[in-house]
């Protein structure tokens, strides 16, 4: 029976098959629209780092035929085939999106859907419809991520613009062919794929042709689920869009020669593109960042009287080009880490409320509501008795949420069916789904926690403060920790006190310093999070 995904739900392919031949099918409609459905192979940086690993009707497979496209078939719109053991160790990440082909917007669709099928049987599906988007003219459908092993998230996060602008968004560029008059003239025949009954994909599986038996193979095998009707196929684009990665492949191409320099000034050899610079554009005779000097005798033209030569006056490319850097990053998660000290939590996905710390939103777009959340009698009583109480906001709506506190960073540990032990000072926010409860532990305990820490279980995510970059260590029987530099450990491991007291050593006067540690136990997999800092 196939699962049913919300937006933001995720799951191991493990845990949905024991397949890696998978086909992925995706079905979305609209009156009047025609659609491109691709999918993008990126990087660890999720940047489309090698154009051959973007697949759509112009390039149907990628090098080592992992990733290939099947066209319309058993009542999907665009079907893939997708072999997780062949995708190759640079490729993390396959984004499955559509664009609108011309004019026309997602909130024009109809019910559609992105569906996973192993041997011929579905086993996940994640349903969507118009009204979940607005005036965008792409939609991130679904993700295949590498993280340890290869899972799917139900992504549905709309993106402005069409197609060019989403391989922006990747790092690849677009590069426009002129228009072919002649075969224009000849009304040449536009894309379309081939016919399934007389080029079916390879071992693909579909019941078109009865009569023709497969060989039976270990299950689950490669095979798409049965056609429902027969289904017109899509009309394509006639004239092919070019991917490219912004980086060429065999490296950089140099810039082209600077102009001579005007009168009184001494020519410069050929430098590098200056900071907010396109590289392959005309290096102009005062780039932005570039202490040059002006003519001589002459203000640089265009520059009013008492400006600081270097400063623009608009916002132009140069200042554009400063800014990227800090741009808002979107990856169609619910969870996006914009910086070591920034978090952006979409609540559009996933359709849970987040409970964070209050006064810890710094910014946030759309409609959200924000409402104090409260522990309760009796766990205002536990809170005030055990240290772990936590002041929190409940942050419900449909937009996107930026938390901070203090410049700390922030990190997102995603739970799925586990549980991690942390101080509730060391807590940001986290999803309303988690279960957390006060636990004690024996012995000292951790700041703000005297003897007692937060426990989170369940599936979500939890957002972890610490005062710098952090270790994660796995847990040893020698593994011992400082209680003041201690973040948070496996709910599954053991805690006891570990004392270097001794009635010699402290029998003259001074110490170590270092006479209360914490010692942790348990089976292999467990862990420990310390921060380069004592509280």
């Amino acid at each position: 029976m196939a699962r049913e995904f919300q937006r933001g739900h995720k799951a191991k392919i493990s845990d949905l098959t024991p397949g890696t031949d998978l086909y992925v099918g995706v079905q979305i409609s609209g009156p009047g629209l025609t659609f491109d459905i691709s999918c993008f192979g990126l990087d660890a940086n999720e940047q489309l780092s090698d154009d051959r690993y973007f697949i759509f009707f112009n390039q149907p497979k990628s090098p080592e035929e992992s990733i290939q496209l099947l066209g319309a078939q058993a009542g999907d719109t665009e079907s893939f085939r997708v072999t997780l053991d062949r995708i190759p160790a640079n490729i993390h990440k396959l984004s499955f999106t559509a664009t609108t082909d011309g004019a026309g917007q997602m909130s024009q669709v109809g019910p559609g859907y992105i569906r996973i099928v192993a041997g011929g049987e579905e086993v996940v599906r994640y349903a969507f419809t118009g009204s979940e988007f607005t005036t965008e003219r792409a939609v991130m459908l679904g993700d295949f991520y590498l993280k340890d092993v290869w899972r799917f998230a139900a992504v549905g996060q709309g993106f402005d613009g069409g197609l060019d602008a989403l391989l922006k968004n990747f790092g690849g560029e677009v590069a426009e062919e002129a228009p072919a008059a002649p075969q224009q003239q000849a009304a040449a025949p536009s894309f379309a794929p081939p016919p399934q009954a007389t080029a079916p994909a390879p071992s693909f599986g579909a019941p078109a042709a009865p009569q023709a038996s497969q060989v039976p193979q270990p299950a689950p095998s490669f095979g798409a689920p049965a056609a429902q009707a027969p289904t017109p196929q899509q009309q394509m684009h006639a004239a092919p869009t070019i991917a490219a990665p912004m980086a060429p492949m065999g490296g950089t191409v140099p810039p082209p020669a600077p102009a001579p320099a005007p009168y009184g000034q001494s020519v410069q050899p050929p430098q590098q593109p200056q900071f907010g610079q396109v590289p392959g554009q005309p290096v102009p005779a005062a780039p932005y960042g570039q202490q040059a000097p002006a003519p001589y005798g002459q203000q640089p033209p265009g520059m009013p009287q008492g400006v600081p030569q270097g400063v623009p006056q608009a916002a132009g490319a140069g200042l554009q080009a400063a800014l990227q850097p800090y741009k808002e990053t979107a990856t169609g998660q619910r969870w996006t880490p914009q910086n070591q000290q920034l978090m952006r939590v979409d609540l559009t996905m996933g359709g849970t409320p987040v409970l964070a710390r209050q006064g810890s939103m710094v910014m946030y777009q759309g409609k959200v509501d924000f409402s104090y959340k409260g522990a309760g009698f009796a766990g205002r009583i536990v809170g005030n008795a055990t240290g772990q109480e936590m002041q929190l906001m409940r942050c419900t709506g449909r937009g996107q949420v930026f938390l901070a506190e203090d410049g700390s960073h922030l990190h997102a540990i995603e739970l799925q069916g586990d549980g991690i032990c942390v101080s509730a000072e060391s807590v940001l926010a986290f999803d309303e789904s988690l279960q957390h409860e006060v636990r004690r532990i024996e012995g000292h305990g951790i700041p703000g926690g005297a003897l007692f820490t937060m426990q989170f279980q369940g599936t979500g995510t939890v957002i972890v403060k610490t005062h710098g970059v952090p270790v994660v260590l796995p847990v040893t029987p020698t593994t011992f920790a400082d209680c003041n530099a201690i973040v948070a450990w496996s709910s599954a491991s053991q805690v006891i006190i570990s004392s270097q007291v001794r009635l010699r050593r402290n029998a003259y006067p001074g110490h170590s310093g270092e006479t209360v540690n914490l010692q942790f136990r348990g089976a292999p997999g467990n862990f420990i999070v310390v921060q380069p800092y004592e509280v």
